[in-house]
């Protein structure tokens, strides 16, 4: 493991200090999920399911992802703040946050210093350890902030950026009124580290296993199982050749379950301007 991450520094060989406070939340939250089967019923599992779905496909994979980071598609002002908002609830961090981070991991994909997860750290580093070594220029708001501008200058956003850990109050509430303890482990705890889990095997597992369609620069994979934890993000190796296209799965049998919701909103007159796999690309499959 040190072999791994002994270089994290910006400009040194010396590892960030450990975040003690990131270790204590992830541990906790990990320690709860852990008492689920002592809340089991299968009502709390299906709220388990649904809301891993809804925050994750929709919160992170629309929302943070093919829709503030990359923009590869346009949805009307308000519902893409009601779309935000739900991947805020995924408990991932703000949307500002969120969007730097990823947009710094396509710009400087796998570079050491300056892909916040660089998979070329190795396989722990790029799944969660970057998490518990923080650097400024990935954590701080006013450092990440140059790389969202066209977020930062929105209240709404900056606002959620700020305290989208408050929407975990309500919800909990929530889901305690409507099924008690087994509700909240399920649909908050379990859920979360689930989600966590399935999302950041995208920035490592996809970047060690699977096939490689196109000859990009980077170690980016399409990895079946990966796409079906997360919706269709597993189809790696096609996003970072074409990262801005909507539509990661481009076989009818590269599963893409976020790409479903896409097209109903556009059915719906609700999405426009999305950007699909150009026509020479998709031969090539």
């Amino acid at each position: 493991m040190t072999s791994n991450i002994s270089n994290t520094g910006s400009t040194s060989s010396e590892l960030p200090p450990l975040d003690w406070v990131s270790v204590g939340f992830f541990g906790v939250i990990h320690a709860i999920a852990f008492t689920a089967p002592l809340f089991f019923s299968w009502s709390a599992l299906g709220v388990m399911v649904i809301l891993h779905w809804l925050f994750g496909s929709v919160g992170i994979c629309l929302a943070y992802h093919r829709l503030l980071t990359h923009r590869s598609l346009q949805v009307p002002q308000w519902l893409e703040y009601i779309l935000a908002t739900i991947g805020a609830m995924a408990l991932q961090g703000g949307p500002i946050f969120w969007v730097a981070g990823h947009r710094q991991h396509h710009l400087h994909t796998e570079d050491r210093d300056k892909d916040p997860y660089a998979a070329s750290r190795g396989f722990w580093w790029s799944h969660m350890l970057w998490l518990f070594y923080p650097r400024q220029e990935f954590f701080d708001r006013e450092t990440y902030r140059k790389f969202a501008p066209d977020l930062a200058r929105d209240p709404y956003y900056n606002w959620l950026d700020r305290y989208f850990l408050l929407l975990q109050l309500p919800l909990g509430l929530l889901l305690y009124a409507l099924g008690g303890w087994s509700f909240v482990i399920y649909g908050m705890f379990l859920r979360a580290v689930s989600l966590w889990h399935s999302t950041w095997l995208i920035n490592s597992a996809t970047h060690a296993w699977g096939n490689r369609t196109f000859h990009v620069e980077d170690s980016s994979r399409n990895l079946w199982w990966a796409a079906i934890l997360t919706y269709g993000e597993g189809w790696h190796n096609n996003h970072h050749a074409y990262p801005n296209v909507a539509k990661a799965g481009w076989k009818w049998w590269q599963l893409d379950m976020t790409w479903w919701v896409i097209k109903g909103l556009a059915v719906m007159g609700l999405a426009r301007r999305i950007i699909l796999p150009p026509t020479e690309a998709i031969s090539e499959l």
